[in-house]
């Protein structure tokens, strides 16, 4: 198996049209701009899957998240990469396919290239058992419970802007 670095990604432009590829070490040494599925997760109680990456990650080590997801293979649809990620890290399978909300332009702090994120939402009444080298530590948080958090744990800058950009979506 090939180490994530090596990983080949779709470099894409600012209007998120495939300009060519890299593996996923150069893209995020040069900060080339790719694409990205976000999916939150509810349980059957509607509680959100929140979790907080390994160490060993290659962007965020050790940051909360309330979505499930990541980057998407070359040639890879951003449905069939929500549906993948999401199986992936919850450990599951035969979830219900993510349904797609938006799109957005991800843009770091730092100006190096950002990502077009789809964000998705699923319902995941299965047990989970998260995959050991993508998180660290797992809980279904009530959207409450989630939202105390904010000010107080170190989440993922880009899963931080979709939580915000979800929450306008649906005011």
């Amino acid at each position: 198996m090939n180490a994530p670095a090596d990983e080949i990604l779709d470099i894409v432009d600012e209007n998120d049209r495939v300009v060519g590829q890299a593996p996923r070490g150069e893209v995020y040494a040069k900060g080339l701009r790719h694409r990205c599925a976000f999916v939150l997760a509810r349980d059957a109680e509607d509680r959100i899957f929140v979790h907080r990456r390994t160490a060993t990650k290659l962007v965020f080590p050790s940051r909360y998240d309330m979505f499930v997801g990541g980057v998407l293979g070359t040639g890879e649809s951003y449905d069939a990469a929500a549906l993948r990620e999401a199986e992936e890290e919850l450990g599951v399978s035969g979830l219900p396919a993510p349904v797609p909300l938006f799109s957005f332009l991800y843009e770091p702090e730092d100006g190096k290239g950002g990502w077009w994120s789809r964000v998705y939402e699923v319902r995941c009444t299965l047990p989970v058992r998260p995959q050991v080298e993508e998180v660290a530590w797992h809980g279904f948080l009530t959207e409450e419970e989630l939202v105390r958090r904010l000010d107080t744990w170190e989440w993922v800058p880009d899963g931080l802007e979709a939580y915000e950009r979800l929450k306008a979506f649906r005011a």
